[in-house]
């Protein structure tokens, strides 16, 4: 099993800036698609391939920049120019791969959220 991991949330004024982490964990041979939700919703907000192609959603393009060092299992969401309107928590989702003796099982694992606030 895969555990992720978020970090990095917290407390930033209107048009600040703040980079929240997720780390991923465990048993798996590699890492797909990673992508970073926020809210209740789970709405999505960015999401990057292996090889690191991105896409955002239209609320935050420009704004924010997601990234990954597969190196480290590691995913990042570097946000600027932060509204209260982005004040969620923020979820991590990755699927992974594993192999088997009969070939490859597919996984979807979500991490338990870091809390952004943005307020003056």
């Amino acid at each position: 099993q895969v555990e992720l991991a978020e970090s990095g949330g917290g407390l930033v004024q209107p048009g600040g800036s703040l980079r929240v982490s997720c780390v991923a964990s465990g048993t798996f041979d590699r890492i797909d698609d990673m992508a970073w939700y926020r809210g209740e919703e789970r709405k999505l907000i960015a999401r990057i391939t292996s090889g690191g192609s991105a896409d955002y959603a239209d609320f935050v393009k420009d704004r924010f920049t997601i990234t990954r060092d597969n190196a480290r299992n590691t995913m990042y969401l570097q946000m600027n120019m932060l509204k209260p309107e982005d004040t969620a928590d923020y979820f991590c989702n990755a699927h992974f791969v594993v192999k088997t003796t009969t070939g490859w099982d597919f996984h979807d694992s979500w991490g338990q959220g870091t809390q952004v606030t943005v307020s003056s």
